[in-house]
């Protein structure tokens, strides 16, 4: 999915990072991506210290893309807190008001995208702002450089997939999971979010003019 989303015209490799698989040197690779899990970062691992380690290591170094556990990750490893909401599971589409509008994310300046998190970004790492926010996540889209940018949500998830996870897990969505498949009806901005994260991996910048 994450192919799918930043195009199938580029050369990819994959890391087993809970195999302890990571990149030798940071530019082994002009872009990472950091992607969902279904581990927290604060969870007792023996594999995400290692991680956090080589995500302070790569920045500056090659773009970095953080989607939900990506996104919690990096702020943990730039000195941010993450933690258990005590608003529960977010879970279905989700809309994201704009904070600060990056390259490529025009009118409307808001976006809907699948969410699927019970932890979430609360406390910022130093220097780093807020691209887009929610009531329920203040957090939801992070810039700290023009190499670096994370978002809570799941751009590259379609609602059909969605849907299919939610299904899925519905024993552990609970009461949760018939509002969350019907919010996955209305419309979504996958692809203007994928078109941002494009833009972005292909060398737009945070400060790059939209």
């Amino acid at each position: 999915m994450i192919r799918t989303m930043l195009g199938r015209d580029r050369e990819y490799r994959s890391y087993d990072v809970q195999a302890g698989e990571l990149p030798a040197e940071p530019t082994a690779c002009s872009a990472y991506v950091i992607t969902g899990s279904e581990a927290g970062v604060n969870d007792d691992l023996p594999w995400i210290p290692p991680l956090l380690d080589c995500i302070r290591n790569v920045r500056g170094k090659a773009k970095l893309v953080g989607i939900c556990f990506g996104h919690q990750a990096m702020a943990k490893a730039f000195g941010g807190d993450v933690a258990r909401s005590p608003k529960g599971w977010c879970v279905g589409m989700h809309r994201y008001e704009i904070v600060e509008p990056p390259p490529g994310m025009r009118e409307p300046l808001a976006f809907a995208i699948p969410a699927f998190h019970q932890d979430q970004v609360v406390t910022l790492p130093p220097g780093a702002r807020v691209l887009a926010a929610s009531a329920v996540t203040p957090f939801a889209s992070i810039g700290y450089d023009d190499n670096t940018v994370s978002v809570q949500g799941h751009p590259e998830f379609s609602p059909a997939f969605s849907a299919a996870l939610i299904l899925a897990r519905r024993h552990v969505f609970g009461p949760l999971a018939g509002p969350a498949l019907l919010s996955l009806l209305q419309p979504e901005d996958s692809g203007r979010a994928a078109d941002w994260l494009r833009l972005f991996v292909d060398g737009g910048g945070l400060d790059t003019p939209g």
